[in-house]
């Protein structure tokens, strides 16, 4: 008796009615760090780099970690990688703030600093940023680090656009033939035209970025001026911020969110963190905490009883994963609940040396 032979195509009806094949994770990538280890390998050294560079060392820990204890990733580890990166991008925006000093970034690492800033002035004039008002700033030693292997000229012009002092420090710290050249360059100085100027501030944006990162380059801000002002004695705050609103109300309420953050309430006495979470939602208070770490839920907890922790911990896992922005918003309600009773007097939040108490 002949035996059937096996048909090279199964027949539609028998496909369909088998079971699908299982589709296999691997099981190092069912936790998020794994996910980004995975990401990171996808990439390139240069990419990969500048992004370890801007993690903290417990989250790069963590990364390292994963990434050594991985074995082979398949197409449906990097696949599955892919989209969670792609269903976490769907969450964020892409921020304004300083798109002037991004592009100018892009544009030196391209062109470089000199083209990169003749570009700029087409496109943004009014957006350089002045970094020779930065180096003002800066310690003799640490100028000598970004400009001392420059052309004497560039030395020479950086010199007489900063302060006599530590000009006279910078050409102390030279070698002594570079010395002369200086000297002599700025003897034979004279007016310093705008397009050297302008040479002179893309060379220490880039060395400056390079040396310190770019936040080196973020002078001012809401906050800046918050922390000022919570620094400072007296009634500084009920006296510069409504003077300050009536030329700029914007810039009021953005200093006067930027004086109070959620951050402030961890120093909350129990008593004063059970007065506040009494005129808190539970919802918010479970978005709000979700976008903390354990040990920053802490003393919100030590002034709940056991039972109440217990079920804000349960809602917080039940929660599943939310947008920083439904984060935001609830830390934000939370933030002005805690403002109106210090307002009111009735907790006290700070050193107490200031409005809120």
């Amino acid at each position: 008796m002949s035996l059937p032979q096996p048909q090279t195509q199964p027949q539609a009806g028998i496909e369909a009615a088998l079971p699908a094949p299982p589709i296999t994770t691997p099981a190092s990538l069912l936790t998020r760090p794994d996910r980004a280890a995975v990401l990171l390998m996808l990439l390139d050294d240069g990419e990969a780099s500048s992004l370890i560079s801007r993690l903290a060392p417990a989250e790069l820990e963590r990364l390292g970690a994963a990434m050594v204890a991985l074995g082979e990733v398949d197409q449906a580890g990097m696949a599955e990688a892919l989209a969670d990166f792609a269903q976490e991008a769907q969450r964020e925006v892409i921020p304004a703030r300083d798109r002037a000093g991004h592009v100018r970034a892009l544009l030196e690492r391209t062109l470089g600093p000199a083209k990169a800033e003749s570009m700029m002035q087409r496109i943004a004039p009014d957006a350089r940023p002045f970094c020779i008002e930065v180096a003002r700033w800066l310690a003799p030693p640490v100028l000598v680090r970004l400009i001392g292997d420059e052309h004497p000229q560039m030395i020479a012009a950086l010199l007489l656009l900063i302060d006599p002092e530590p000009a006279a420090a910078v050409l102390s710290a030279l070698p002594a033939a570079v010395q002369s050249e200086v000297v002599e360059r700025i003897a034979k100085a004279g007016p310093i035209a705008p397009q050297a100027a302008a040479t002179i501030d893309a060379l220490l944006s880039q060395r400056i970025g390079a040396s310190f990162g770019a936040s080196a380059l973020l002078l001012g801000g809401p906050q800046e001026a918050a922390n000022l002002i919570n620094l400072a004695a007296g009634e500084v705050r009920g006296t510069v911020l409504p003077a300050i609103a009536e030329r700029d109300a914007p810039l009021a309420a953005a200093i006067e969110d930027a004086l109070f953050t959620f951050e402030m309430l961890f120093a909350l006495d129990p008593m004063s963190m059970g007065r506040l979470l009494r005129d808190v939602d539970s919802a918010q208070l479970v978005d709000a905490l979700k976008g903390l770490k354990e040990d920053q839920r802490t003393p919100f907890f030590a002034a709940m009883s056991s039972r109440a922790a217990d079920g804000i911990r349960d809602e917080i896992e039940m929660r599943g994963r939310i947008s920083k922005a439904e984060v935001t918003a609830a830390q934000r309600a939370i933030v002005a609940a805690a403002k109106d009773l210090a307002e009111a007097g009735e907790i006290v939040i700070g050193s107490g040396d200031g409005d809120f108490v």
